[in-house]
């Protein structure tokens, strides 16, 4: 298989079992699946990167991530209003990011605008077999 075919393969699983909750439930989100490489020095963890992108107005509705997951976000364009576990709401800006810990709850992911898209880039360090990577919150 060339390599070109073992990244598209790998790419659409990831679009499978990264997808957040609210592809279906949401209104104005879309989520690409960016890259999903195991780490070599690092056995049993991989490094996924989803690319979220809200029309205006457009949210998610509370989701959690997979236990051992730690998120790296940065806002890519727009603004995003974001709550994690009991935290406060805020809001981020093209250019700055945000952390969340394993097992964190996001209770809030919107795009602070209603006249305005807004992108982030999410990504994740997880065990590899740890799916799905984003579920319903309780």
């Amino acid at each position: 298989m060339k390599m070109p075919s073992v990244i598209g393969a790998a790419l659409a699983a990831v679009a499978f079992t990264v997808a957040l909750p609210g592809v279906a439930q949401g209104t104005g989100e879309a989520i690409t699946p960016n890259f999903d490489h195991a780490i070599p020095n690092i056995p049993g963890r991989s490094l996924t990167a989803v690319v979220v992108d809200y029309a205006p107005g457009g949210a998610s509705p509370p989701y959690k991530h997979a236990k051992s997951a730690f998120i790296y976000a940065y806002v890519v364009s727009g603004s995003i209003e974001s709550q994690v576990n009991n935290g406060p709401k805020l809001v981020y800006h093209a250019g700055e990011s945000f952390v969340e810990e394993p097992g964190a709850i996001h209770r809030v992911s919107r795009n602070a605008s209603n006249t305005r898209p807004a992108k982030l880039l999410a990504v994740f360090v997880v065990d590899t077999d740890d799916k799905p990577l984003t579920s319903p919150a309780e």
